[in-house]
């Protein structure tokens, strides 16, 4: 029989607010975290706005000699770290560090510092690159410093698959509780793409809105939608074996009761006809979870606001749910926060936790005009109260890559 495993902190670092708890009543609010880009010069380029973070300070976090030596991307996430650790009430002085692990995952790593570094070599030759370079560099870094600072000496890895990357990091870090190879993991994501050169990718792929209203330009599901909005900053969710999580009188949030994972094995960045990876993945987290689909309330679904994306997930789920699939509220939170590309699915599943604690459905802002092929019910424009115990977190990237979760509401009469 595997693990109990449950949800007992949470940190986020995101342009809604820095702490989970602030992350959450801007969700409740509906509030938008898009804006216009500040941090970069995008005069030349084609989009304008992002889900920037304006406020974030790594001095509260970090020593400011570190602070030089690590990318804007793990800046996040070790604050997200920290917040997520107080949030535990972990006292790592009375922990088996040997049985404490981390799981960071991120789509792109350190692409600040990669362009940065890049202009010093062209225009001054290579004397003058950092020798931090490397490490600020590598996507693996995060999950590095958040071990060398709580002296977290378990299962560590770094998870990259895309816009499914920390969504793979906290399924992963369930199954190595699950399996007993750890008692607590410290799980999430971390992105700061933000920069001219993501945005310049992505643009020439088409993929990213060009709509310059930072309060329309993210409209999951709606017909008017013309591409993702980016978005940055990170989520971390201390995970624990339910019995370890109970001796020591943690607050449990929220319970993890299935994953899944797949590949569309189709195409590199469209997903596959009718979402058939996507509805696999969906299939197996609800049975890892042991629990029928009809048992699932709430889908805080991947919804970048791209036309493929939306339409295809709201097939997957129709494939999933059948006549059920018109019963569920679905939202994408991504209205409010932009794509976090590999942090996307970290922040996700702290507002699922956050759903399932409070019943309270998050809405999907700046919808107005339904499209056809987006049918079901999205929560538009105003979270609601709800009853509901179970919730599916989606989130699929470029490769094909595709992960969900199950999360279930803890109720502490329910412990064997």
């Amino acid at each position: 029989m595997k693990r109990r495993v449950v949800i007992t902190g949470m940190g986020a670092v995101s342009s809604l607010g820095i702490g989970a708890d602030k992350l959450w009543q801007s969700i409740k609010t509906g509030k938008c975290g898009i804006s216009k880009i500040e941090r970069i010069d995008v005069s030349d380029l084609p989009t304008k706005v992002g889900g920037e973070i304006k406020n974030f300070d790594p001095s509260i976090f970090i020593d400011k000699k570190e602070i030089r030596r690590m990318d804007r991307f793990a800046q996040f996430a070790l604050a997200s770290a920290q917040m997520a650790i107080e949030d535990s009430k972990l006292d790592f002085d009375k922990i088996d560090k040997e049985r404490v692990g981390v799981i960071i995952g991120t789509g792109i790593g350190g692409i600040e510092t990669m362009e940065k570094q890049h202009s010093e070599l062209i225009e001054k030759g290579y004397r003058k690159v950092s020798p931090f370079f490397v490490p600020m560099m590598i996507p693996n870094m995060a999950s590095g410093i958040i071990a060398i600072k709580y002296g977290a000496k378990g299962f560590n890895e770094c998870s990259v698959s895309a816009c499914a990357s920390s969504t793979n990091s906290i399924g992963d870090a369930f199954k190595v509780i699950a399996r007993n190879d750890a008692d607590i993991m410290i799980a999430g994501g971390s992105e700061a793409s933000i920069t001219r050169l993501t945005l310049a990718g992505f643009n020439a792929s088409k993929a990213i809105t060009t709509n310059e209203d930072p309060y329309t330009a993210s409209r999951p599901f709606d017909l008017e939608r013309n591409g993702f909005v980016l978005g940055e900053g990170a989520g971390v969710l201390i995970l624990e074996e339910l019995g370890h999580a109970l001796n020591r009188g943690a607050n449990i949030i929220a319970e993890i009761v299935g994953y899944g994972c797949t590949n569309d094995a189709y195409h590199i960045t469209a997903p596959s006809e009718g979402g058939e990876g996507a509805a696999r993945c969906m299939q197996l987290a609800i049975k890892d979870a042991d629990i029928k689909p009809s048992d699932i309330g709430y889908i805080n679904a991947h919804g970048t606001s791209t036309k493929p994306n939306d339409k295809t997930e709201t097939a997957a789920v129709k494939s999933v749910f059948g006549e059920h699939a018109y019963k569920l509220a679905i939202s994408s939170t991504k209205s409010m926060t932009g794509h976090l590309l590999g942090a996307s699915g970290s922040i996700e599943a702290i507002i699922t936790a956050f759903a399932l604690e409070d019943k309270f459905l998050p809405p999907t802002i700046n919808y107005k005009t339904p499209d056809p092929e987006c049918d079901l019910y999205y929560v538009p424009n105003e979270g609601k109260n709800a009853e509901f115990n179970y919730a599916l977190s989606n989130s699929f990237g470029f490769g094909g890559h595709n992960a969900s979760l199950v999360l279930k509401a803890f109720n502490s009469k329910n412990v064997d």
